[in-house]
């Protein structure tokens, strides 16, 4: 039977017959997927000035790269590479919004990223910089009290780990 899902982390509501494995919209883990009437998301947070500091660090570090994927995505001489540029740029997109919410900004800022045509060298630099974001991610989610910044940022390792893999799998 089709059901609405939504996912704990970006709050998006997918339509389905199950969860996806992964949420189709920032690429949270299943377990953060749940029924959407049994699920209420808030990303109404009193921030510490610590966690302010690394959630604007966070929406900084989400531009940056959706902008490179995107960048990425019209560049690469590859055309799964394309691809699979675009699929991050979403992500790494919906992230930045989710940071943006909790941030209670009207908008995401714009970013001005450069990237390769070659897509070994765009590959090598998605790897950094997932590598980058993860020690980031972990190291915040280690620094906050606050439970549901803190299940943002162990839900963003986890996916950033994901796409890492992605690079690895290519650069073999």
């Amino acid at each position: 039977m089709v059901k609405l899902w939504r996912c704990e982390i970006c709050g998006d509501p997918y339509i389905g017959n199950a969860p996806p494995q992964n949420c189709p919209f920032c690429g949270a883990h299943l377990p953060y997927i749940k029924e959407a009437k049994k699920l209420n998301v808030s990303f109404d947070v009193v921030l510490t000035d610590k966690d302010k500091a690394n959630a604007e660090r966070a929406l900084q570090v989400e531009v940056s790269n959706s902008t490179f994927y995107f960048c990425a995505a019209e560049k690469t001489d590859d055309a799964e590479g394309k691809l699979l540029f675009k699929a991050l740029g979403k992500i790494e997109a919906e992230h930045a919004a989710i940071w943006r919410k909790i941030l209670k900004l009207s908008k995401v800022p714009t970013g001005n990223e450069t990237c390769h045509g070659a897509n070994v060298e765009n590959l090598k630099e998605s790897h950094a910089r997932e590598e980058r974001a993860i020690a980031f991610y972990t190291k915040a989610a280690g620094e906050s009290d606050n439970a549901r910044v803190k299940q943002i940022f162990t839900s963003l390792v986890e996916i950033e780990t994901d796409h890492l893999h992605l690079s690895e799998e290519r650069l073999k």
